[in-house]
């Protein structure tokens, strides 16, 4: 009897271990994370990628990133869709770290001393988060195309869609972006600085003139990073950066003058940053922008915008006003003058 009555508990046993095996492996939950990785991918992100409202489409990346990345504990990770939301997730934090800095800026621009150290410390932490997110979605963008940035030598990926080529090439450009949102933080994350090397050599996988510049400008930002990374004969970073913002033009897709921003700033040229904010401004007139790939050039658009009302609340206490954009000071050209509306009273 005692023997039976051993032997029927390890029965239960062994059958609630299954039961929960099952649950924990659910054939359901499996077939619902490849159906929504899959759709994700084919229908989801080239809805998002055509979208023009860039705060709308960061905060999908927010709120969708844990529910589509949570199914890669039943299936597959889904890093190509992953990447790109969490790329997004990413700007979110980078929108909250750019008011904090502006904040600081204004009071500074004040004498309000106490309020500045608050902003300037609350910028450090959101770039920090912002640095974080980036560097997730670089290694899920690598890992999506089983691409290894280390290898010696370089084998490129298989790349089979313009989605795929984008992709792969934001998932660079994010990880060289997460390098700079350190080092504004004060290196808080912890960004690793061997990813701006290694996406040098892996900006040559994808067409420079099809993607409007955006590899060439890559490469010539980790060349100015790291000049020994520069080949011999190679053009001046400088000029490869003006060259690829008016390819970036040409082709539809102005995400090269981010870089030629982002670059701008962070080794002090503010002539370049002056030319590079109005050549931007004034291609609005003649830019046949890459439907496909909108949210691409409207994230640039903030971008440079930033960086404009950076400038104008250090230099006047205030963002740029809206008739100014592409300009570095309040002095009209008198071909311009307009008749003082509302708006220029608020």
């Amino acid at each position: 009897m005692g023997r039976s009555s051993a032997l029927l508990k390890q029965f239960a046993l062994a059958g609630l271990a299954m039961v929960l095996a099952g649950c924990s492996a659910n054939p359901i939950y499996t077939t619902t994370g490849m159906v929504l990785s899959s759709y994700a991918e084919s229908e989801a992100t080239p809805y998002v990628l055509q979208m023009s409202d860039t705060e709308m489409a960061c905060a999908l990346g927010e709120g969708t990133d844990p529910l589509v990345y949570s199914f890669s504990r039943v299936t597959s990770a889904p890093d190509s869709t992953g990447s790109l939301l969490m790329l997004l997730a990413g700007n979110c934090m980078e929108y909250r770290a750019w008011n904090a800095e502006l904040d600081y800026l204004r009071a500074q621009y004040n004498g309000d001393v106490p309020a500045a150290k608050d902003a300037r410390e609350r910028a450090k932490r959101l770039y920090a988060t912002t640095a974080s997110r980036r560097y997730n979605a670089y290694l899920r963008a690598m890992a999506a195309y089983d691409f290894d940035p280390a290898a010696e030598p370089i084998e490129c990926p298989f790349l089979f869609t313009d989605q795929d080529e984008l992709t792969f090439l934001l998932g660079l450009l994010t990880g060289m972006q997460a390098i700079v949102n350190d080092s504004n933080s004060g290196a808080l994350a912890g960004v690793p600085r061997n990813i701006a090397p290694r996406a040098e050599r892996a900006a040559q996988c994808v067409d420079n003139e099809k993607w409007g510049g955006l590899p060439n400008a890559v490469r010539a930002l980790v060349w100015l990073l790291l000049p020994d990374t520069r080949p011999e004969l190679s053009p001046d970073p400088w000029q490869v950066l003006e060259n690829s913002s008016e390819m970036g033009v040409n082709a539809g897709i102005r995400a090269s003058h981010a870089v030629q921003i982002v670059a701008a700033e962070t080794f002090g040229r503010p002539d370049v940053l002056a030319d590079a904010i109005a050549h931007f401004a004034d291609a609005d007139d003649r830019i046949d922008v890459w439907d496909d790939y909108r949210l691409v050039d409207e994230v640039a658009r903030t971008i440079v915008q930033f960086s404009s009302d950076k400038h104008w609340t250090a230099e006047y206490g205030h963002r740029t006003p809206r008739n100014f954009f592409g300009k570095m000071s309040p002095e009209r050209a008198r071909t311009n003058t307009e008749t003082m509306d509302l708006d220029d009273l608020l």
